[in-house]
């Protein structure tokens, strides 16, 4: 009984001073370890005798309930005490003004292209999308340039091996189009994406850049109304005051074929460096959809007719915000970026 006393007390005193986890820990193992003090008392039982056993053990048990009680106790107190230091060394001072978040916005290029999306979608069009990497034939076959064609000189690019190249247009995708849908109509797509030619990059060209085409098919469609689509497009992207001219053209393709000028948004068609003081600015090449085309692809030209365009992102883009360098879109200048917020 003094044993167990002397013990209870030596330890109640001990975890009450323990100022730390790690000093709590060691007294732990010391006193209910399994060399520990209390471990070492129940040995004693052997030598008590036998009516005695049963008492001692119970207040052999008691012991080690209190004192793993008091262990609890302590650490729960050490807890809290760590707690409250480390409130104390991280305060947060609200003095300090708060952090600036900022949003990200999109690329003007995107921008660019979802407005258009937007405006075809209103006028019925389905947006195609596909592959980068496209075969020849549909590159170029399917749309009326032959092997050896002059008119591949122009295009001619990154090709992967001799049936498959990086898509100089997004044509290849129309072709398609027309092919699994034929010979059923009408048909409205626009195929925007990324395009590949070998252009020496200057101020106005680059070896890559964004191209939507559009392509409708039906019966009786004439220039006249790929004019009055085109019409809508240049007023909805420069102002309801712009108009469009038609200039004969060549393209594969289309028979005929047309190049496409808007009257100048910035001068108002007076004349101005803008536009080189003709009041015009060339926006984009078109025409009707070559007969061949249609035939390689299961139409019957007698029947059907249509007309094609093809417009450069970066040519609009460049028009709408006054900008001087096509090379500023793909230099990652955040500060270029952050100018342009959204669509009008």
């Amino acid at each position: 009984m003094e044993q167990i006393n002397t013990l209870k007390q030596e330890a109640l005193e001990q975890i009450q001073q323990a100022a730390s986890l790690k000093e709590l820990n060691d007294l732990r193992i010391a006193f209910l370890g399994k060399k520990g003090s209390i471990q070492a008392l129940m040995k004693e039982m052997k030598n008590l005798p036998k009516e005695e056993k049963p008492a001692f053990g119970a207040m052999i048990n008691t012991l080690k309930q209190e004192v793993a009680e008091a262990l609890e106790q302590q650490k729960s107190n050490l807890e809290e005490l760590e707690m409250q230091k480390q409130i104390e060394s991280e305060k947060i001072d609200i003095t300090l003004p708060g952090r600036q978040f900022e949003l990200g916005n999109k690329h003007p290029l995107i921008t660019v292209l979802e407005e258009l999306e937007d405006l075809f979608i209103g006028l019925g069009y389905q947006v195609i999308e596909g592959s980068d990497i496209v075969n020849d034939e549909y590159c170029f076959e399917r749309a009326n340039i032959p092997k050896d064609h002059p008119a591949r000189a122009m295009q001619d690019s990154l090709y992967i091996d001799p049936e498959w190249l990086l898509r100089t247009h997004t044509t290849a995708l129309q072709m398609k189009v027309l092919e699994e849908n034929a010979p059923k109509l009408p048909i409205k797509v626009v195929c925007p994406g990324k395009v590949y030619r070998k252009d020496d990059d200057d101020a106005t060209h680059s070896h890559q850049f964004m191209q939507m085409e559009g392509l409708v098919i039906a019966e009786k469609v004439t220039l006249a109304d790929l004019k009055g689509t085109l019409e809508f497009m240049a007023k909805k992207l420069f102002g309801q005051d712009r108009q469009i001219r038609f200039r004969p053209s060549y393209f594969p393709f289309t028979e005929p074929s047309v190049e496409v000028d808007v009257s100048c948004h910035i001068c108002g068609g007076k004349g101005c460096p803008a536009c080189k003081g003709t009041g015009w600015i060339e926006i984009l090449g078109a025409g009707e959809v070559h007969p061949n085309v249609l035939k390689m692809a299961g139409y019957d030209p007698e029947v059907c007719s249509g007309f094609a365009f093809g417009v450069g992102i970066e040519r609009v883009a460049m028009l709408k915000y006054g900008i001087d360098d096509i090379r500023h879109f793909y230099t990652n200048d955040l500060r270029f970026n952050k100018q342009f917020k959204r669509y009008e």
